[in-house]
């Protein structure tokens, strides 16, 4: 299995993972045209996914979705409280999924995680297949003991570090945003997305993807500072690597080797 990000952030995201013939988009909050162009660059071509797994409606995540899957014809899966907070579905091949009930898109077994986040019904995704499971978890402002027992044991995780506590405080956010994006249902700072490595078994994971990184309210730096240097201090974690998805470059491709 191999994943990759075409751009991680508030001005859009979208997952790529490759698991043998089975290639699924998880969220794409691009337009077509840039969707289009990241996938490129990559080598890739939108007609040969898999399927589109929706995360939340939120427009950095969903903006490119069914305009993508109408050109391509592609099924999109989602969460029946996502699905009901979109409008112009006709010419789509819509599949909803239950937040907590696995399916299998192709050679993946799929685990919806219901997350704590201000959308109707949102979830995250853990994946599995080829004998390795990664994880994708962004977009929460809480860490619920069902999150933490489902990334517990995950040979690769893309992980949201959405911002610096003190820097989001004294930001240019409006006081209403700071309460949303700082809130329980907003996204994760960095000190709880140590949190969460600190609690989750690392002994198996290869490869640590830190992402949703704002460009206003968190810095390179501070999640290097804040993150990387506490989890890499444990001499036994030191088979992770780590990296970062940006907002303009996402991330290349990492593999994950079964053991």
């Amino acid at each position: 299995m191999r994943f990759t990000s075409l751009g991680s952030g508030s001005k859009g995201n979208a997952t790529v993972v490759e698991c043998g013939d089975t290639l699924i988009l998880i969220d794409c909050g691009f337009s077509v045209r840039e969707t289009e162009k990241r996938l490129s660059r990559l080598g890739l071509d939108a007609e040969d996914f898999t399927a589109i797994l929706v995360t939340h409606e939120h427009s950095d995540h969903i903006r490119g979705v069914l305009p993508l899957a109408r050109k391509y014809q592609l099924t999109v899966m989602m969460t029946a409280g996502t699905c009901k907070t979109l409008k112009a579905l006709s010419g789509v091949d819509i599949k909803l999924i239950s937040s907590h009930v696995g399916f299998k898109v192709g050679g993946l077994d799929v685990v919806p995680v219901p997350v704590p986040h201000d959308a109707r019904e949102p979830v995250q995704y853990v994946l599995r297949g080829a004998g390795v499971s990664l994880g994708i978890l962004t977009d929460l402002g809480s860490i619920t003991s069902h999150i933490m027992d489902s990334y517990r044991c995950c040979d690769g995780l893309l992980l949201e570090a959405n911002h610096d506590t003190m820097m989001l405080a004294s930001g240019p956010y409006p006081q209403v945003l700071k309460n949303r994006v700082g809130g329980d249902w907003g996204h994760l700072n960095n000190h709880q997305a140590l949190h969460l490595l600190h609690n989750i078994e690392l002994n198996q994971l290869q490869q640590l993807v830190l992402g949703h990184i704002s460009q206003q309210n968190n810095s390179l730096e501070l999640v290097r500072e804040t993150l990387v240097e506490n989890v890499m201090s444990d001499k036994d974690h030191l088979q992770t690597s780590i990296h970062y998805a940006t907002q303009e470059q996402g991330v290349i491709w990492h593999q994950l080797e079964a053991c």
